[in-house]
């Protein structure tokens, strides 16, 4: 006698698929989220402290600032223009309106080339590495040997503080 045989979990699933499918409305189906582009964040200088690396500055979306060794301190001045900046982006002086664990005596601005104003911390111009995709990211951490995260009090950060101590991404 010949058996019929087993829905096997497969085609267990395309038979649901097909029925939810055939019962559909016709209505369309909700976009997922947006996020908000790392340009149209709130701006802010935000403290945190990195996993591995210790306390560090995120702007408003979460991702990780960087400053450039070949930018001056005294007077500020960025050395990153045209070209740079599409990997580079400068964060915009409005930053310096929104600051949690950053002391405001350290945050100043500077007029770039272009007239744009970037946000400045102990005298460091700050930037965004556009490759970063998620908050938390330090993929530029030494790019060129010169791209360093920076530190709440303006130092840039190399290597992990004390790995020991430190906790997963937070305050």
């Amino acid at each position: 006698m010949p058996r019929s045989p087993a829905l096997t979990p497969l085609t267990t699933g395309c038979v649901v698929l097909a029925v939810i499918t055939a019962c559909d409305t016709g209505s369309p189906a909700p976009l997922p989220p947006q996020s908000v582009p790392a340009a149209e964040a709130a701006p802010a200088l935000n403290a945190v402290r990195a996993f591995d690396l210790g306390r560090i500055v995120v702007d408003g979306a979460g991702f990780t600032l960087y400053r450039y060794d070949k930018d001056t301190t005294a007077p500020p001045r960025s050395a990153c223009d045209s070209a740079c900046t599409r990997t580079w982006q400068p964060v915009p002086a409005t930053a310096a309106q929104q600051l949690r664990g950053i002391d405001p005596a350290l945050v100043g601005s500077l007029t770039r080339a272009d007239g744009t104003d970037q946000v400045t911390l102990a005298g460091h111009p700050l930037y965004r590495y556009r490759p970063d995709e998620m908050p938390g990211e330090t993929g530029g951490l030494g790019s060129g040997d010169a791209w360093f995260p920076v530190s709440p009090d303006g130092n840039k950060v190399q290597a992990a503080s004390d790995p020991g101590r430190t906790d997963a991404f937070g305050l």
